[in-house]
């Protein structure tokens, strides 16, 4: 029965929902993004609305304990896919598990000149270079805020992490602070929080994730979290690109240990463009990251290699099309996993799937 709901519900997002979507607003993927966010926006606000359906036909799946934090599933928003919070009250309707809000930035930002978002129907797959568009860490601060949302209290169903990025304008050197004000600002909402030093889409970003550059940002926000709240600091995860080196991973993998950091999450959209088909290797010049089926085998062999050599927890996301690729995140090791653009082709039938998986 499970099984045949799923497939009826993916049928219906495919045959039906997807096609309408893709081609509305001139099949501009940016508006259409933003409209079906201020949508669920307002879904979410209506009482018991959307709730109510995810608890009788999403379902949760299995509850996971990991850093301290207690998830009703396994299966996570991932950043990127409301950056600023404006369907936080939807998504435990909709089946997730937890939320991932962001990334946002110390400072307000347009982001990259658009257009910056392209599908590559072919290969279920989408290349972004957004650039943190966001309307900064104290207006997500605000919203939850007006929500009641308190780090641990469950006010809007379940838990929310807060990606965390650089503030475009703010100079390399200038990293540190600039992450530690969007944490003072967002500590007491956070269950978690997701250090974003792995976009491709902001200027030099990546190199935080080189050795002595890594090792003081972690070092200084798992120090800020342990001076805002001391006997029970807000969690610290930090996100890796596909693209690093297995050497280079490895070093990433000491120092966040060293540092104190709390997991990681693997991985965000890499820069190559191989899986690419068709029509679509004609996207293959477009600046920015790709996501989607293309990721699958890479995010899942980062999974597995950080597992095999560490004993941090680890977010799978990128390229979890499918639940067969969440249960193969999970046979890698992951302890949860994040999904955005395989909701985007797939619908809330992914959601579904995973949290009915029968070993989930």
């Amino acid at each position: 029965m499970d099984e045949m709901l799923t497939r009826a519900l993916l049928h219906g997002y495919r045959q039906v929902v997807r096609p309408g979507l893709f081609r509305a607003r001139g099949g501009d993927a940016e508006k259409i993004h933003e409209d079906m966010i201020r949508a669920l926006g307002i879904a979410g606000g209506l009482p018991g609305a959307v709730l109510g359906a995810g608890s009788s036909v999403m379902g949760t799946g299995k509850g996971v304990e990991l850093a301290g934090i207690s998830f009703p599933g396994r299966v996570g928003v991932a950043a990127g896919l409301d950056k600023n919070g404006l369907a936080a009250r939807a998504w435990a309707g909709l089946g997730f598990g937890f939320a991932e809000l962001g990334t946002v930035t110390a400072q307000a930002q347009p982001g990259n000149p658009k257009p910056r978002v392209f599908r590559a129907k072919q290969s279920d797959a989408v290349i972004n270079r957004m650039g943190f568009n966001n309307e900064g860490a104290a207006a997500l601060a605000s919203r939850l805020d007006g929500w009641g949302v308190r780090r641990g209290n469950a006010a809007l169903g379940i838990p929310l992490g807060m990606s965390l990025g650089k503030t475009k304008v703010t100079p390399l050197e200038g990293a540190v602070e600039d992450y530690l004000r969007s944490l003072r600002l967002l500590a007491d909402k956070a269950d978690y929080i997701a250090i974003n030093i792995s976009s491709p889409n902001t200027p030099g970003l990546r190199s935080l994730q080189d050795g002595d550059a890594l090792r003081e940002l972690t070092r200084a926000l798992v120090a800020e979290a342990k001076v805002l709240n001391p006997s029970n600091p807000v969690p610290i995860f930090v996100k890796v690109a596909p693209d690093l080196t297995w050497d280079a991973l490895y070093e990433v993998i000491g120092t966040c240990e060293l540092a104190g950091v709390a997991g990681l999450i693997a991985t965000n959209t890499t820069l190559d463009r191989k899986g690419l088909k068709g029509d679509d290797v004609r996207l293959a010049d477009e600046a920015g990251g790709l996501s989607g089926a293309p990721l699958t085998v890479r995010s899942r062999a980062m999974v597995a290699r950080i597992v095999q050599h560490s004993s941090l927890p680890v977010m799978g996301a990128g390229g979890i099309m499918t639940p067969a690729d969440a249960q193969a995140m999970f046979d890698a090791g992951a302890s949860l996993v994040q999904v955005y653009t395989g909701f985007i082709y797939n619908g809330p039938a992914l959601v579904r799937g995973i949290n009915t998986l029968p070993h989930n």
